[in-house]
């Protein structure tokens, strides 16, 4: 099976395909200014870019992982989420406080999903 990696860094690659499945790296918003919804909001479209990138969509995410820097933000990062997903094909996700590189960024994601 081939490995497709799209829109590398020197550290990583933001998007890697592997037979039927696709693994996103974590994603962060790149306007800082916004507050943690605005924020996952940007993260979750930029999700549904590089899915497409793989020939994916939202529809087909396995599992998130999340974090959040405070767990008392996780409110209005799932009202993103929730309009995000409609409720249907829910993926399995954790969502858990952390410290993230950039102290400014509220919430990253991770998505690995089916093709």
């Amino acid at each position: 099976m081939s490995i497709v990696r799209h829109d590398p860094s020197s550290i990583l690659s933001n998007a890697v395909e592997h037979g039927d499945t696709v693994y996103l790296a974590g994603v962060v918003a790149k306007d800082l200014a916004k507050d943690v919804k605005g924020q996952t909001q940007e993260v979750l479209a930029e999700i549904d870019r590089l899915l497409a990138k793989c020939g994916s969509n939202k529809s087909k995410v396995l599992q998130a992982q999340i974090w959040v820097t405070d767990i008392r933000n996780r409110p209005a990062m799932n009202e993103a989420w929730s309009a995000w997903t409609e409720g249907k094909n829910l993926p399995a996700r954790a969502c858990v406080e952390a410290k993230l590189a950039d102290p400014r960024a509220l919430v990253e994601i991770m998505v690995v999903a089916a093709k």
